[in-house]
């Protein structure tokens, strides 16, 4: 899936060649639990969660207040147009009493009188059509700015959101919530606000007419309102929380569906097309459960609704018929009353119609809500590195734990002189990831401060500190552009003589040219028309156009062969000359030379020196040699 790109301050893609997908580890959504209060669904939401209609609505109309302006606009042309359609039923009746007062007298029908009446009706309803459809224009316009307002709110938090959110989080759920959820709110907006609108213009305008023709008669049409408003709102109490639960499924089947498809080859390696289609439709099934209940219990409203206004029709055709042979009111009266009682009751039916959308647009609302509510990562505090920046990175006594009751890092300290590399090796799940992480502030630490320079991290901006930090990692991210515009990801402004120097030197040369475009060879959605190993190489000539005061290296060379592998170890070198570099590798062949190097175990440091002095000592670091070049395990290791 192509990603585009993020803002540098707050997004691990401002090393170079990093990525968030990376840095994940299953412990992070602990961590999460304890940094943001919540587990890792409970991020965007749960089933448990309570939902409420009205304050989500109210926040919603009030993220329409920029446009109030335009608002007012709709207001006053749309009551003008309701009032123009409210006035056709009385000109219209007064034709009525020309026809049957000429019948009935014996003087015959004055047709110049009611083409006048007939004219001045349809003037009346074309001015009140044409003033309807600039005011849905403008709603149109109103809508549109709205939505487009949201997702910059919502990209713009994402941005601010610490990693641990995202490391918890289906990325096809949070996709859903960006996308599918925004556009509902949209399409439900659109549909729904220039109805309303005119729906409630109506019905105050037709109810002060029918109180102007027949006070009595206007009460019987008013009997049904209290009765529809019960019926409604039964109904939406119990249908809310089937448009949220309709809007969950739709979020996990998103989910399921990134995660089957991202992982298509390896499905297809194991065979395991018969669970994934299990599990599709499993979801499938869950979202067709919960639309389906949501839009039955929602559309119990309209035939109810419906129901009532037939009976107010009938009941003023009978009352209105005895008047009338009374000599009470005029035939024109009645006829125009029974035209306002479908007015009136049409505009609530059509609002109860709506409620099935304005519950799916509030629910889709709630869960872009929960998005925007979530706990943002620290503020950024103002202290500035020192230029030039030597590189010297201090652990003082540092601790971190992605869950409190599972320590990984406890009173760490080293110190990492500017120019030296210091390899980091140990078993999976000793913690040498997260201590470079910690360095690029991915995560905050518990307790203990690191240092660049003398400057405490903690007080530097992160997008100051991570352009000075290089970082090549284990799973290569490349989007969707040119290798050109991948390699010049960290520097955008490269001369194209810097980007082939960076591509040379780290070897992406040799396989550019063997390519149809070259440098401006676009790399798909999937990275799947150039090798991993080759995009790897991108990766590390990024960071070598970078140049940074730091170099993170984390298993960098692990998708390339043997014989790439030492052409990329003398780019290394190269690259990591006069830099501080820490160096993340399980071949220990690649770091023989590293100045120091550090063996973790439960995050923690049990050894460190050179690669000769820790042979010599016979510990961990001696296991590990062994293991890789003694031809198998110690006793130790077999038994365990």
């Amino acid at each position: 899936m192509s990603q585009a790109p993020r803002a540098s301050e707050t997004t691990p893609q401002t090393a170079a060649g990093a990525t968030p997908k990376a840095n994940a580890r299953p412990e992070h959504a602990e961590h999460q639990r304890r940094g943001m209060g919540h587990g890792p669904m409970q991020g965007l939401g749960s089933s448990e969660k309570a939902v409420s209609f009205g304050p989500s609505a109210q926040r919603l109309l009030r993220l329409m207040r920029p446009e109030r302006n335009l608002i007012l606009v709709v207001i006053v042309i749309s009551a003008i147009a309701t009032l123009g359609n409210a006035i056709g039923p009385v000109i219209l009746a007064q034709g009525t009493d020309l026809i049957f007062d000429g019948a009935t007298s014996g003087t015959g029908i004055d047709f110049t009188a009611l083409a006048t009446v007939i004219w001045q009706a349809l003037a009346v309803y074309v001015f009140a059509g044409l003033v309807l459809w600039f005011a849905s224009f403008l709603i149109n316009d109103i809508v549109q700015r709205t939505v487009y307002r949201m997702r910059e709110q919502v990209a713009t938090k994402l941005h601010r959101l610490p990693i641990t959110y995202f490391d918890g989080q289906p990325r096809g759920e949070l996709l859903s919530r960006v996308t599918n959820d925004i556009d509902n709110i949209s399409q439900t907006l659109q549909q729904t606000l220039a109805q309303m609108l005119n729906n409630i213009f109506t019905v105050i305008g037709v109810l002060a007419l029918m109180f102007w023709l027949s006070p009595p008669l206007a009460l019987v049409v008013l009997v049904s309102v209290p009765l529809t408003v019960l019926v409604t709102a039964q109904v939406m109490k119990r249908s809310q929380s089937r448009f949220a639960d309709m809007w969950r499924a739709t979020g996990m089947l998103n989910a399921e569906v990134e995660e089957a498809f991202t992982g298509h080859s390896l499905v297809k390696v194991f065979g395991r097309q018969r669970e994934v289609a299990a599990r599709f439709a499993e979801q499938n099934h869950s979202l067709y459960d919960s639309a389906f209940r949501a839009q039955f219990i929602s559309g119990i409203i309209m035939p109810c609704v419906f129901f009532i206004g037939n009976l107010s029709y009938v009941a003023i055709a009978v009352i209105g018929s005895i008047w009338v042979a009374a000599g009470t009111l005029t035939l024109g009266v009645v006829q125009a009353f029974i035209q306002y009682a479908r007015m009136f009751t049409q505009p609530i039916t059509q609002l109860a119609s709506m409620t099935n959308l304005l519950q799916s647009g509030v629910a889709s609302a709630e869960r872009v809500f929960e998005v925007l509510d979530a706990p943002e990562q620290s503020i950024d505090r103002t202290e500035q590195l020192p230029e030039p920046l030597q590189g010297r990175v201090v652990f003082d006594h540092v601790s971190f734990s992605y869950d409190p009751n599972k320590p990984l890092i406890t009173d760490l300290s080293l110190v990492a002189e500017p120019g030296s590399t210091v390899a980091i090796v140990g078993p999976t799940g000793a913690g040498k990831t997260t201590l470079v992480n910690l360095i690029m502030r991915f995560y905050e630490v518990d307790s203990g401060r690191i240092t660049i320079d003398g400057v405490t991290i903690a007080d530097v901006p992160r997008r100051e500190l991570r352009q000075n930090i290089g970082m090549v990692l284990q799973d290569a991210w490349l989007f969707g552009g040119t290798i050109r515009d991948n390699i010049a990801y960290g520097r955008p402004d490269a001369t194209e003589t810097e980007i082939r120097a960076a591509a040379g030197a780290t070897y992406v040369d040799r396989f550019v040219h063997s390519l149809p475009d070259g440098y401006d060879t676009v790399i798909e959605d999937d990275g799947s028309n150039v090798s991993a190993g080759e995009k790897q190489l991108i990766t590390i000539a990024r960071a070598f156009l970078s140049d940074p005061a730091i170099l993170i290296l984390d298993e960098a060379t692990s998708s390339v062969d043997t014989r790439t592998e030492l052409l990329v170890q003398r780019a290394m070198h190269a690259l990591r000359g006069g830099r501080t570099s820490f160096v993340i590798a399980h071949r220990l062949s690649t770091i023989r030379d590293a100045d120091t190097i550090l063996v973790m175990e439960n995050g923690a440091i049990v050894e460190q020196g050179s690669h000769d002095a820790l042979v010599a000592a016979g510990g961990a670091y001696q296991r590990l040699y062994r293991s890789q070049f003694a031809g198998g395990l110690d006793d130790d290791e077999q038994a365990a």
